[in-house]
């Protein structure tokens, strides 16, 4: 199913309104229109409090269908996982496991409870970013960008100017697309390496940026093409063209933020 095919599950905003998380039975309805499959990418916008809850809802759900084969997360980096935990293991030993630290830039509590769905029932969690040792050579090896086309590469470039509002040099960029390529390749094998492990008739679920599962320019690139996946787009707010995506999931437009200030004041400019 290509972008333009994409799958938009509307919901009423007031129904989203009216609760922190969607219904688990709109939840079914989601996944009755993606799965089976081997990989369900969940994209999110990170500060969208209803895409982590859409989240954690569907890692419920499969879990209490038998279908879930592992959790594989952004927001920690490859190396580090829960197996071996008990069902029971205490927050603080997830984190650690994770190493999930205050100074990771991941908020612990926005994540928590897609995290322990996962523990509580018995199913791994791996860290699936690129690790930040790995990041120099990355930002070093050129040949990341043969990995996609001239078009996609110069989309992603773009992308790292804008998300950065024009504030980083250009010599910057290229170094900074290929960090941006290559986590892309590592959350790819983290997910590939899980399907492995946990064999037949299970769903591996990645929950990471929108940006990081575009069908065109992220992650599903990196799969093996006998590999099934779907993605879903969680989006905030109405979208003036198709997600690439197979299904989009819309919650309502958060409030007004100005994150380039933000980062000019990161910047200090």
């Amino acid at each position: 199913m290509n972008c333009r095919s994409a799958v938009v599950l509307v919901l009423g905003v007031a129904l989203l309104g009216a609760c922190a998380h969607p219904p688990p039975t709109h939840v079914s309805t989601l996944l009755e229109r993606v799965m089976p499959v081997q990989v369900l990418l969940l994209g999110e916008q990170h500060d969208a409090p209803e895409h982590q809850a859409l989240q954690r809802d569907v890692v419920q759900t499969l879990a209490a269908r038998g279908q879930l084969g592992a959790l594989v997360m952004e927001m920690a980096e490859q190396g580090h996982q829960t197996a071996g935990l008990p069902t029971d293991a205490s927050e603080a030993r997830v984190r650690e496991a994770l190493n999930w630290t205050d100074q990771g830039g991941w908020p612990w509590p926005v994540y928590s409870a897609v995290v322990m769905a996962a523990v509580r029932a018995g199913v791994p969690v791996l860290g699936g970013d690129l690790p930040r040792s790995q990041m120099k050579v990355a930002m070093a090896n050129a040949a990341l960008e043969g990995r996609i086309g001239s078009a996609g590469l110069q989309e992603q470039r773009q992308g790292i100017r804008e998300g950065h509002c024009d504030l980083l040099p250009e010599s910057q960029i290229a170094p900074m697309t290929r960090i941006q390529l290559a986590r892309d390749d590592t959350m790819a094998r983290t997910v590939v390496a899980a399907v492995e492990k946990a064999g037949a008739g299970k769903t591996v679920v990645l929950v990471a940026g929108n940006g990081h599962v575009r069908r065109d320019l992220g992650v599903p690139l990196y799969l093996p093409k006998e590999l099934t996946h779907r993605v879903v787009m969680a989006q905030a707010g109405s979208a003036t063209t198709a997600p690439p995506a197979d299904a989009v999931w819309p919650t309502p437009p958060l409030p007004p933020r100005d994150h380039c200030a933000e980062l000019r004041q990161q910047f200090k400019r």
